[in-house]
This record gives C-alpha cells, sequence and structure tokens, in this order.
C-alpha cells in the first residue's frame, strides 16, 4: 500500500477568536478577530504549509461559522473530504486573549466532539504514515470513543502515533477518567508533546522533569517532548537519553496562540523525514518562532520549508 497521506489530524476543529489588545484580559478585550483554531487543525494546516498532504478529521456546524472552517482549509490545500457537518449542533467556538504567555479562554463547545467512526475508514488510514490527535478531542464523547478504536487500528496497521496532552480542566474537569483515557492512547506508544502548563494543570500542582517524564515512559510513551517556554525545551527518549535546547531568542511575541502546535509540526515534519531528535527539536522551534511573531496562523508571504531547513 503506498502512503500518500503524512498525518491525519483528528480532533478539534473551531473558530478561534483572538482578542485584539494584547495581554489584556478577556473581560477588558473589546474586539476579536476570527481564526481558524483548533490543535489537530493548526497542525494539519501547517503540515500542508510545508509541502506535506495532511488530512483533517473532524466536525464543525452546518452554519456560516462551518463554511467559514471549509473555506480556509480549502484555501490552505487541506483535504476536507473527512470533514462532518453536524446538523444539530453549531460550529464550537473559543475567545481566547491575546497572550505573549499562556493565553486565557473560554470554550463554547458545540460540534466538535461529534467525531464518528465513519469518517475514518480503515483505507485511509492504510494509506497514512503518522495518525495525530489531542487531549481536547478526547475529553468528550463520541469523538473520545472513535479516536481510541481509529488509533488502536493506527497501530495495528503500522502507523507511528502521536498526541498533544494538551489537558485543561475547562475543556476535561474529571482529571481522574482524563488520566485514564490518556493511559489507554499512551499504551500504543505515540510521539508525545505537553507543556509545564499541560503539566500542571493535569497534575494540579508543579510537578518536575523527572517525574513528568517517569510517569508518562510508564504509560508506554517511548519519547516525549516537553515544551518550556522560554526555558526552552527538553526531549526525554527511553532508547537515546535526554536533550535539551535553549528557546529561540525572540525580540517580540505577537501571539502564542498555536504556537504549540507550529513547533509539533515542525516536530512531526522532522520525524517523517527520518532526522534525529535534536534536529526535530531546532526544526520545531524555528517553526514556533515563526508563529510566534506573527498573530493567527503562519504568514504567506515567506518560504516556510526553506527557513526550517537552512
Amino acid at each position: 500500500m503506498e502512503k500518500t497521506i503524512d498525518i491525519i489530524c483528528i480532533g478539534e476543529v473551531l473558530i478561534d477568536f483572538i482578542g485584539h489588545e494584547v495581554n489584556t484580559s478577556i473581560n477588558r478585550t473589546k474586539d476579536y478577530h476570527r481564526f481558524l483554531g483548533g490543535s489537530p487543525t493548526n497542525v494539519a494546516v501547517n503540515a500542508s504549509r510545508l509541502g506535506l498532504n495532511p488530512i483533517l478529521v473532524a466536525t464543525c456546524g452546518q452554519d456560516g461559522l462551518g463554511d467559514y472552517v471549509v473555506r480556509k482549509l480549502k484555501s490552505n490545500n487541506v483535504n476536507t473530504t473527512h470533514i462532518r457537518k453536524s446538523e444539530d449542533n453549531p460550529t464550537s467556538v473559543i475567545f481566547v486573549s491575546k497572550s505573549t504567555e499562556t493565553p486565557d479562554f473560554i470554550p463554547y463547545r458545540q460540534a466538535d466532539c461529534e467525531i464518528l467512526e465513519s469518517q475514518l475508514p480503515d483505507d485511509v488510514i492504510e494509506k497514512a504514515k503518522i495518525f495525530h490527535t489531542t487531549c481536547f478531542a478526547l475529553s468528550k464523547n463520541p469523538a473520545r470513543t472513535t479516536i481510541l478504536n481509529r488509533a488502536k487500528k493506527a497501530k495495528e496497521l503500522g502507523l507511528k502515533l502521536s498526541i498533544d496532552i494538551n489537558f485543561s480542566e475547562r475543556i476535561w474537569p474529571d482529571r481522574a477518567e482524563a488520566k485514564q483515557i490518556i493511559k489507554e492512547y499512551l499504551s500504543n506508544d505515540p510521539l508525545v508533546k505537553l507543556s509545564e502548563d499541560d503539566c500542571y494543570r493535569l497534575f494540579a500542582e508543579v510537578k518536575s522533569e523527572d517525574y513528568i517524564f517517569e510517569y508518562f515512559h510508564n504509560l508506554g510513551a517511548s519519547t516525549i517532548c516537553l515544551t518550556k517556554g522560554k526555558n526552552g525545551v527538553v526531549v526525554s527518549d527511553v532508547n537515546y537519553g535526554l536533550f535539551f535546547q535553549k528557546a529561540v531568542q525572540i525580540n517580540e511575541i505577537k501571539d502564542a496562540t498555536g504556537a504549540g502546535d507550529a513547533f509539533w509540526t515542525g516536530f512531526l515534519y522532522a520525524q517523517l523525514h527520518d532526522k534525529n531528535i535534536e534536529d526535530s527539536i531546532t526544526i520545531a522551534q524555528k517553526l514556533a518562532s515563526i508563529k510566534l511573531q506573527n498573530v493567527g496562523r503562519l504568514p504567506d508571504n515567506i518560504n516556510i520549508k526553506k527557513i526550517i531547513e537552512e
């Protein structure tokens, strides 16, 4: 079977309404600008910009915002065959404060969790190399059951799995349940991406790097990538050991929303090109630093692929 799909991104598609004023609370933000959002969606769009062939498996509403979602995906050359439009619920929306740190947000979740098995048949999984999802996507049914079942099939068919553990108690109030579902997904040995903020939210307290790596390795993940904002990135790999890289120096951070997704797209891109861990982190950081200097998505007017491969 020829592998024509680089990454299956399955999970939330939504509209991010990002505040106009930097470092202003949502309470004080007057104006918002709309962007296509959702972590797996960002990864799919970024991957397409890097010349990869991703597909996005997601659900939006049968409404104006759903039309906007599909239009933006098409304009970014992302295959929309596996996007479903819900008859029952509107497109999910999140209001986000524009921030140079971790942004504040208010989620209005509707159609995003209505992902059905029929949206991702076996023969499509078979054509792919990487299967990527998020904690956000696993937080609600029917998406959760669909993703766990499809992930198992992906593992059987030899795909490399991936997850962004973008945990938030606002999205998933039941921490014990979240840990149980994460455990189930991690038994497939996915590449794991998480931030210090994600860990703080998941464990409800600050944990040491050693604790974090041991915890997720014990659940079955061989490669864990911990992003630490301005303190750089640490990757722990059971076969190759620990790797640390300093953060890329940026003079002015314009918007942190989606920076983790840009980082992870770079990492997956590098893995698809058989790069070692150190090179993968370097490429990931380059992509994240471009995102941090731009509001919304990655800019159109630069050759991103060229920049990250230099």
